[in-house]
């Protein structure tokens, strides 16, 4: 099997530098539209496939974004590695804007979206006790410090469902009590669909301010996380480029079983099956359907 690196690119990150061959490609999903076509060419020899995680123009919203569609369009463009850059506020002084993140846990606050690709006829339960992969997180590690970031290793993101950001009271109940690192929209459920397609997932978190917490900084500037976007950027789009020497071109199985992990998780017995529901599952779980 052949690496295929997926990039969902998230505020400030419309595009990969230096793709070869080029194309905006559709991709129909039976769970509706995807937040935009799937831009296909290929980084040093190795196949890559970018989704604008808001839509070109960023005009979806957190809440809007078509989470489903977009995992099972990845999955059917034959995506084998997704990493999710998006933009962040932090918890943590040491967690300064400009760092990069890379995210191993989530507390998941979000409430309108649909957060799974199984239901009723088709019921399915995966592990998402460790919700990213350690292979690719590394990767991503080696490749932020290559391109001179500041890079820590591991956090717990919290998302929640904005548009809005905190209050300062939320921001400091996050921070002081429930233990988070940094603040985010869209990384849930966005990191449970990719477990369930057994795809390995890494999540690059990108720090653009303090939240609301910060005696020094107050509320949230949009405009000072508008410039460190940029900076934040030019960066990620580095990190991107350097892994595909770093993920090499030949696929081996996943040390951290995501590439299995429907592999005992479906509960309902094929008799008892909605057809309907299976079909539309062909992409996601067809190695196990």
């Amino acid at each position: 099997m052949q690496t295929v690196i997926g990039i969902i690119g998230g505020s400030g990150v419309y595009e990969i530098d230096g793709l070869q061959d080029t194309q905006w490609i559709p991709v129909e999903s039976p769970f509706g539209a995807p937040s935009d076509d799937l831009l296909v060419g290929h980084l040093n020899g190795t196949k890559m496939v970018f989704l604008p995680r808001h839509g070109r123009g960023h005009v979806q919203t957190p809440s809007s974004i078509n989470y489903r569609a977009n995992i099972d369009a990845l999955k059917r463009a034959g995506v084998t590695d997704v990493i999710s850059v998006s933009a962040c506020g932090s918890f943590r002084e040491e967690m300064a804007p400009g760092d990069f993140v890379v995210v191993d846990q989530f507390i998941d606050r979000t409430f309108a979206r649909e957060k799974s690709f199984f239901g009723p006829g088709c019921v399915a339960h995966v592990s998402v006790a460790h919700p990213t992969c350690g292979r690719l997180g590394q990767a991503c590690i080696t490749a932020a410090r290559a391109q001179g970031v500041t890079v820590h290793d591991g956090g717990t993101y919290l998302a929640m469902e904005g548009p809005q950001f905190s209050s300062l009271a939320e921001s400091k109940m996050y921070r002081e009590v429930w233990g988070c690192d940094v603040i985010g929209m869209t990384n849930m459920p966005e990191a449970k669909l990719a477990r369930e397609a057994e795809l390995c997932y890494a999540s690059v978190a990108m720090i653009t301010d303090y939240d609301s917490w910060h005696p020094d900084h107050g509320e949230v500037d949009i405009n000072q996380i508008i410039q460190t976007l940029m900076g934040n950027s030019a960066n990620a789009k580095g990190l991107v480029a350097r892994l595909p020497e770093l993920l090499g071109a030949a696929r081996t199985d996943c040390k951290h079983g995501c590439d299995k992990a429907l592999e005992f998780a479906i509960m309902t017995q094929p008799e008892h099956r909605d057809a309907r529901l299976v079909a539309k599952l062909d992409a996601v779980a067809g190695r196990v359907l």
